[in-house]
């Protein structure tokens, strides 16, 4: 039954991918027409254009009508001040200056005149959408307490989303927090589910055509990087410091060589992993979508019964890497909050402090 509501919503999101980059096509085959010059389609502008963080969300064009909600772009220079406006003074492609400013194909806001130094503190889409989702999920969950509040799901059958959240959420308490952090488990299991929900929501959401790929954004997975190191550290022990500068059982010669790289391994290499997983998994499969159907323009500008013929196949294999998308997502995000758990248990295991009452072997 689930796959019969499923199925227009599918014709409806890769309808909207056709039409983004056709019209996009057809808008550059009347330009270059009007130019007596036809310009080829170029795959890595338009991917990178999607994938990258831009001022503006750009939905479809048709003609010249551009589907575009510009964002807010505020700059202060030291020379020229505070300039807060929108993002559409720029133009579509951003070939107008406005303030003495100008958007540059990298979506860099530069300055006009030589030696003007510019701090840009706007809000990009990657920004905006990411405290929507984060508004959005915040108003879900606050729905669901008012629920068990009422004593819904507590001394009846749990309805609705609880349904959906419920399983998610025990799963990870007890076999995420419970089974790496021992003792402390209750203290971090707050952090571990606004973890995985976070990463979750926002890799989910950046599968909508038209709206920015987050996770798939370095400086988002750097940043969830170094909170989960803070966290990391913050929870260490010195029991764990001594173990690390200093481990037991091994000659002195071999702790001056191992002291270092163990540090660093706590320092870069683990939250590192973390960082570089993220990311690399939530953009390739982001630019392999986007290759496929930049696959039926690329034929269709050998010959349009080549595109034609070609089209059935690549939105075959973008449905199939869609699915693979949201499982992606899914795993992602499990996979992310396990190693926070697994990493964060490591800075105080076999501490004093984390041994059971009345137990004598917590020293591991």
């Amino acid at each position: 039954m689930w796959l019969k509501n499923l199925k227009p919503l599918l014709v409806a999101t890769f309808g909207i991918i056709l039409v983004v980059f056709s019209t996009n096509v057809f808008a550059q085959e009347q330009h270059t027409n009007a130019d007596s010059a036809k310009k080829p389609f170029d795959p890595t502008t338009v991917i990178m254009h999607h994938v990258q963080d831009a001022h503006s969300f750009h939905f479809f064009t048709i003609g010249d009508f551009n589907a575009v909600i510009p964002l807010p772009v505020i700059l202060y220079s030291p020379q020229k001040g505070l300039s807060v406006f929108l993002s559409s003074r720029f133009g579509h492609k951003g070939e107008n200056t406005f303030d003495g400013y100008k958007l540059g194909e990298s979506e860099k806001i530069t300055s006009v005149d030589p030696g003007v130094t510019v701090f840009d503190f706007s809000l990009t889409r990657n920004a905006v959408q990411m405290f929507l989702i984060c508004g959005l999920f915040i108003i879900f969950m606050i729905k669901i307490a008012r629920k068990y509040q009422k004593g819904i799901g507590v001394n009846t059958a749990p309805s609705g989303a609880q349904n959906f959240m419920e399983p998610i959420i025990i799963f990870l308490r007890e076999n995420l927090a419970k089974e790496n952090l021992g003792l402390r488990w209750e203290r971090y299991t707050p952090f571990l589910l606004t973890t995985f929900f976070f990463i979750l929501t926002n890799s989910l959401f950046g599968l909508v055509p038209g709206v920015a790929n987050v996770t798939g954004n370095i400086a988002f997975t750097l940043l969830l990087g170094i909170v989960a190191l803070v966290v990391m550290l913050a929870g260490t022990t010195s029991h764990f410091w001594k173990h690390l500068f200093w481990p037991p059982g091994v000659p002195i010669a071999v702790k001056f060589i191992l002291a270092p790289i163990e540090l660093a391994g706590e320092l870069f290499m683990k939250p590192g992993a973390l960082v570089i997983r993220l990311f690399a998994n939530m953009v390739a499969g982001h630019i392999v979508i986007l290759a496929f159907v930049s696959l039926i323009f690329i034929f269709g500008e050998l010959s349009h019964v080549a595109g034609l013929s070609f089209s059935p196949f690549s939105i075959i294999f973008i449905i199939f890497d869609y699915f693979l998308e949201i499982l992606i997502a899914f795993i992602q995000a499990f996979i992310f909050t396990v190693l926070l758990a697994i990493f964060t248990g490591q800075g105080f295991e076999g501490s004093d402090h984390d041994v059971a009452p009345g137990s004598h072997d917590g020293m591991l």
